[in-house]
């Protein structure tokens, strides 16, 4: 693979984000810089350059004489980030509720059809896709460049994580059941219901996560 472009380094950032979300690049790896030039054939500065712009976002850290790991999220981290992304996405869907218009509610439905029939299929990664799309926009009804700012800094650590939630027992059925009342509030321009629904959905992500870490160290312990 040979990468050209006018910002190189931009694009090699982009190509290492989609491994890291991927999974490809796993949380906690070393990331071999010789391997990489190697296989975009690339130098050692736009490559260098892409991983300060990753590290800068959070998604990877560099310890001197060791270099560059794929970062790792924490149970911490988690516990910090959700409540932050509660407030701020709760007020972005209370935003939305201000400015959505009958073609905003149209194109809406066709997300939230989308999305119940991927959740009746199980397909966890379709929905997921899916669930990423409204957040977005809802984020963009909102039209707060700020709050679109902060927001995207914030889900740019989380992502390493939403995903797993969703493989919670029960943990679809539920999402899909707080998206459809974010909907609703939305529908009805009801803007302090689809700012506590949209945080109420946020912190069920969180619960979800809890209980797949308490399996797994149940699980090793067992």
């Amino acid at each position: 693979m040979r990468l050209v472009h006018s910002s190189l380094h931009e694009e090699v950032a982009q190509q290492l984000r989609d491994q890291i979300f991927a999974g490809t690049l796993i949380q906690g790896s070393f990331i071999d810089e010789v391997a990489l030039c190697e296989h975009l054939k690339i130098s050692r500065t736009p490559l260098r350059e892409a991983l300060k712009v990753l590290t800068a976002e959070g998604l990877v850290r560099h310890e001197p004489r060791r270099g560059s790991f794929v970062n790792e999220v924490t149970e911490q981290d988690l516990d910090e980030i959700f409540p932050i992304i509660a407030l701020l996405e709760g007020r972005c869907a209370f935003e939305a509720a201000l400015n959505i218009s009958d073609s905003d509610i149209s194109a809406l439905d066709g997300l939230h059809d989308r999305l119940k029939q991927h959740a009746q299929f199980k397909r966890i990664n379709d929905y997921y896709a899916t669930n990423l799309t409204i957040h977005e926009a809802i984020i963009t009804l909102a039209n707060n460049r700020w709050l679109a700012l902060v927001i995207s800094d914030l889900r740019k650590i989380l992502k390493l994580a939403r995903l797993q939630q969703l493989h919670a027992p029960g943990r679809l059925e539920q999402s899909l059941h707080e998206h459809l009342a974010i909907y609703a509030a939305l529908r009805a321009r009801d803007c302090a219901g689809a700012e506590v629904a949209m945080r109420t959905h946020l912190t069920r992500q969180r619960e979800a996560l809890k209980q797949l870490a308490n399996q797994e160290k149940s699980r090793q312990l067992a």
